[in-house]
């Protein structure tokens, strides 16, 4: 299937993204990852790494993945390793990902479906997903998607409820939503299949 990437506005924001965007804290995401020493983690959309570069404080393994080749090289030179792709079209092995997180990008995917299905897919039994995006219940949401779809970028918004709906419909589990002014977290893990007895023996 051919997916059209949405990254041509990202890529002239490159250069001074990371300072359009200022400081950010990410202490929520991080406490409701739960990461051990060793994981994998996955940092969708991560874009220049604003993100990712909190998560490789720690004692794990991360991974930035997009599509515009210009944030990449923002992520390179924060020392990230990183790799071009959709996220639609994830080039890892199935369940092989501890913790995949989305954060501020999940409405830029051409194909939501089918890239909730891709990330379900890689992250291993009992991993941990969590969607960070902007509530699209908040008036001044609103106003961002509307002005999203006025310079062309082709956004599409779910509100924290469908967008649980949206991965559980893949196989995901719901644990909890957390909202606060303007965003939602939402966090999900990937059931952990179970067997008939007789599989077992």
């Amino acid at each position: 299937m051919k997916i059209k990437p949405r990254y041509g506005h990202f890529n002239w924001m490159a250069p001074f993204y990371d300072r359009m965007l200022g400081r950010m804290h990410h202490t929520a995401l991080i406490e409701h990852l739960q990461m051990t020493p060793g994981q994998w983690i996955l940092d969708i959309g991560g874009g220049t790494g604003r993100v990712a570069q909190h998560l490789a404080a720690m004692p794990v393994h991360v991974i930035v993945a997009d599509a515009s080749p210009n944030m990449l090289d923002g992520s390179r030179r924060k020392g990230l390793s990183a790799v071009r792709s959709l996220a639609e079209q994830l080039p890892f092995a199935s369940d092989s990902i501890d913790r995949i997180t989305v954060v501020d990008a999940f409405h830029h995917f051409a194909d939501q479906p089918l890239a909730a299905a891709e990330m379900v897919r890689v992250l291993r039994p009992g991993g941990r997903l969590i969607i960070e995006e902007p509530d699209l219940r908040r008036r001044m949401v609103k106003g961002i998607a509307l002005a999203e779809k006025l310079v062309l970028m082709q956004s599409h918004f779910y509100s924290p409820p469908d967008l649980a709906r949206l991965f559980e419909a893949q196989g995901a589990h719901h644990l909890k939503t957390i909202t606060d002014r303007i965003s939602a977290l939402v966090v999900l893990s990937k059931v952990v299949p179970t067997h008939p007895p007789s599989e077992l023996l």
